[in-house]
């Protein structure tokens, strides 16, 4: 069924993302530390971007997928002296460790460890998070590229990127020092940003989630997550049906934003003049009104397009998080 409005509490933390700054406490997503000397390897083999190409104090976007392509999750991957740490959705944390696992052959140096419970993650997001990354004595890291990060205080690692399309950083930190820090971040005037509120934003932005956008029944092509896909790393899982859909432009549908009418269900079927051309994968009510996600066939078309989405009507538009252009 469709979601219920989101309260004033929500909105006003919507509105701070966009004119200040929100906090959003991320500790349930999962944190996988991959260590010893195969790691980057490892990890290059075995997802999406070029983790060759990075150094200590770098980081990016991955997407773990199937070997014909289909996606698994969207994954955040900062690389420290001695290990690569991995942010990754909360209900892939498990599915991650086992799948992961499986490809470290008898030879392979590679150790996973999950130190989801040992640690913190929370989201910075807005245009004046600066101020607030500056006070927590982060300030070398402001203006740097995405996934840049730096180690602060007492083992708190600061990354540029808020997990949104918003401007913002994710902070990684001890268990331990999480309430003195949600503290500190709200005396510095953050506003809380509740998990709802987050998944408004992230539907909105057209953040794709596991079991959503991402499953396997899509490839990160049509998800339209190009700065994840290195096209000239070499040989990983999937990458054989991935330089095939680029090679031969055969992506057959797109994610895209929807702006409906009126409140839809999730899985509702998107028609165009009477045909099926694609279907709703998230859908969300905030007070700008009624917003959705969902695959379109490519040869249908694209932004303002109008739509029938269930029994409701619906336009096509764009969402910042994801981009549907071949990179040059």
């Amino acid at each position: 069924m469709p979601k219920s409005a989101i309260d004033a509490k929500d909105a006003a933390a919507i509105q701070a993302v966009r004119e200040g700054v929100a906090v959003c406490d991320r500790s349930f997503w999962g944190r996988i530390r991959v260590s010893d000397e195969d790691r980057i390897r490892f990890l290059h083999n075995q997802s999406t971007n070029d983790f060759q190409s990075l150094k200590p104090g770098q980081g990016c976007d991955t997407v773990m997928v199937t070997s014909t392509a289909r996606t698994i999750d969207l994954v955040s991957a900062y690389i420290l002296d001695d290990a690569v740490l991995l942010l990754v959705s909360p209900n892939r944390r498990e599915i991650l460790m086992q799948w992961l696992d499986r490809y470290i052959f008898f030879a392979d140096k590679v150790q996973l460890t999950d130190v989801t419970n040992e640690t913190a993650t929370f989201s910075l997001i807005g245009t004046a998070s600066d101020v607030i990354v500056e006070k927590l004595g982060a300030g070398a890291i402001i203006g740097q590229p995405y996934g840049n990060h730096l180690l602060v205080g007492d083992g708190m690692i600061v990354a540029v990127g808020s997990g949104l399309a918003s401007p913002g950083y994710t902070l990684i930190l001890p268990a331990a020092e999480k309430q003195k820090v949600w503290q500190q971040i709200l005396a510095l005037g953050a506003v809380e940003l509740s998990d709802r509120a987050w998944d408004a934003l992230r539907i909105i932005q057209g953040r794709p989630i596991p079991d959503a956008e991402l499953t396997d029944d899509y490839n990160p092509l049509e998800v339209g997550l190009w700065q994840t896909i290195s096209l000239n790393k070499g040989c990983y899982i999937g990458q054989e049906t991935i330089a095939r859909l680029n090679t031969y432009k055969g992506v057959k549908q797109n994610l895209w934003g929807i702006r409906l009418s009126a409140p839809v269900d999730i899985g509702s079927a998107i028609a165009l003049g009477g045909d099926k051309i694609g279907t709703l994968t998230s859908y969300t009510e905030t007070s700008d009104g009624y917003f959705g996600l969902g695959y379109i066939r490519t040869k249908a078309g694209g932004i303002g397009l109008k739509v029938q989405v269930g029994e409701v009507e619906g336009e096509v538009v764009e969402i910042p998080f994801v981009s549907h252009e071949y990179p040059l």
